[in-house]
């Protein structure tokens, strides 16, 4: 585990094991001290050649850090190039609101074709809720089990009826399409 007094210099490179057990190696991109974040750029988890995926981790809930490669040359003076801290509040806001979706799916004791469905319908609508095993849609539309499109009530002169019947066609149809991304990602 990373003391108080370790520091990492940009460019080397450094393995940890977080709390999850998850190894993660990667280039030291930056490191603060004071809250023990270290910032490491690792290769494309999309195995994109021109793509890094970047991991923070908080070395407070690592269990195990090595130095795999201690950088070659001292820093140079050049600054390094400023971070949009607005575009990554408002990434991290996303985030969090995807993960609040996926939990209340997840908690909602439904079957997990319903929790599909809302996960589904979230990505694309905020105002989605459960109304018991019951998926709520602008609060006009119900999805009721087994989340089929002949399963929605509301009004079938509204909008959002129809709208919604075309999500839970569209969602019935990358299903059971087997060569789709999508299929082997909701199956």
């Amino acid at each position: 585990m990373a003391g108080v007094s370790d520091y990492f210099s940009i460019g080397s490179t450094v393995s940890c094991k977080t709390c999850y057990d998850k190894e993660i190696e990667g280039e030291v991109l930056a490191f603060d001290q004071q809250t023990k974040m270290l910032i490491l750029k690792c290769p494309s988890s999309m195995n994109e050649p021109n793509l890094n995926d970047v991991h923070i981790v908080n070395l407070s809930l690592v269990s195990d850090v090595q130095v795999k490669n201690e950088a070659s040359s001292p820093p140079t003076n050049e600054q390094p190039m400023s971070l949009n801290l607005q575009r990554l509040n408002t990434r991290v806001r996303n985030q969090i609101d995807v993960k609040k979706r996926m939990v209340k799916a997840l908690q909602a004791g439904v079957s997990p074709d319903g929790q599909k469905l809302y996960i589904a319908i979230s990505k694309t609508i905020n105002e989605v809720t459960w109304q018991g095993p019951n998926i709520v849609v602008w609060d006009k539309v119900t999805i009721i089990p087994p989340y089929k499109i002949e399963n929605v009530q509301g009004n079938s002169n509204d909008k959002a009826f129809t709208h919604i019947k075309k999500v839970i066609q569209q969602y019935s149809n990358v299903l059971h399409t087997p060569a789709s991304v999508y299929a082997r990602i909701l199956v």
